[in-house]
């Protein structure tokens, strides 16, 4: 198989395959047979295969192909996302992936099909035979393993910071007093994508039901600023979830909503930005959080869409920079 970009296939996935992390970070590659015939011979690649007619899911066939190649049985697989891809014959596939974690020895498995088992840093992967697909694909997943875990570190942070605030404050800290007897609060800084289509619609992504924020409601495709400046920002969430290309130049800030969601919370600045020019059509890659994107008229925006959103799109069309919600 070999990526085709913005190729997609129409008929469902018949093949499913698994991204397999440990603790350090590191992916399981499996070494294929170097024989004619074969997909990508001689290359490193994941485990996985074609769905058989006793396969009840694609998650079914994931797990029967880990068992047979590898004797691996594997608590939990999360779907990560439908990559596109050609077989050797020209014809198109589309093959779910799923993403699951191991810290097993690939010495003591018993390998019935190619050569090895071996793990790999991402960064290593580049010096392998590897298909470009497959290493984007790792390092799209490793990107987001990365932010949940940054995510999780921070929220540890933030918890220990103001419980040491409660006890001693200073200025500076969330919460603190200042000289003049006024708190410091740091703002959530947000980045918001705003496409529109040639037609004027604009593009929603339908919010996964299990998100601790928004589920089952329709949102921009956005993200937090990491340590990153806030353009940088939704160029990175462009590419990992939305599979869209865009250039910083091309990037402009065209409203901003100060929101404040009650008492004791922190405050958020959601900064959205119009690129007119990008590569790609949205895809989506992190299906545990959005389900599906659609063009939407700004004049028949769904009813169950983010309130903020619905108010930066009103405050874009009135040419309005700024909007405040929130405040009393």
């Amino acid at each position: 198989m070999s990526n085709t970009g913005s190729f997609a296939p129409s008929q469902a996935p018949q093949n499913a395959s698994v991204l397999i992390v440990n603790d350090a970070g590191e992916y399981l590659l499996h070494l294929r047979d170097h024989l004619p015939g074969i997909w990508e011979p001689g290359s490193w690649s994941l485990l996985g295969g074609g769905r058989e007619p006793g396969d009840e899911s694609l998650e079914e066939t994931a797990r029967r192909e880990l068992l047979e190649e590898a004797g691996l049985d594997l608590q939990v697989l999360e779907p990560f996302q439908v990559e596109h891809a050609r077989g050797v014959d020209g014809s198109a596939i589309a093959i779910q992936v799923y993403a699951a974690c191991w810290n097993g020895d690939p010495e003591s498995l018993h390998l019935t099909e190619g050569v090895m088992l071996r793990w790999f840093a991402p960064e290593i992967m580049p010096r392998l035979r590897l298909s470009p697909s497959t290493l984007d694909l790792v390092r799209r997943h490793a990107a987001q393993h990365a932010r949940r875990h940054n995510s999780v570190a921070a929220h540890a942070a933030d918890a220990a910071h103001a419980a040491d605030a409660a006890h001693t404050p200073s200025p500076g800290r969330p919460g603190a007093l200042t000289a003049a007897g006024e708190k410091t609060v740091l703002n959530v800084i947000g980045v918001h994508l705003y496409l529109e289509n040639k037609l004027g619609a604009v593009l929603l992504g339908l919010r996964h039901p299990d998100c601790s924020y928004a589920g089952k409601k329709w949102h921009f495709l956005a993200g937090h600023c990491e340590q990153e400046s806030a353009i940088a920002g939704v160029v990175r969430e462009a590419g990992e979830e939305g599979g869209l290309l865009i250039r910083p130049e091309d990037v402009e800030l065209v409203h901003v909503v100060h929101l404040s969601d009650g008492p004791g919370t922190r405050p958020r600045v959601q900064m959205v930005f119009r690129v007119r020019s990008w590569q790609g059509r949205p895809v989506v890659r992190e299906p545990d959080r959005c389900l599906a994107w659609e063009w939407w008229d700004p004049n028949a925006l769904p009813d169950n869409l983010v309130p903020y959103v619905r108010a930066a799109i009103e405050g874009i069309r009135a040419g309005r920079l700024y909007t405040e919600m929130g405040w009393a």
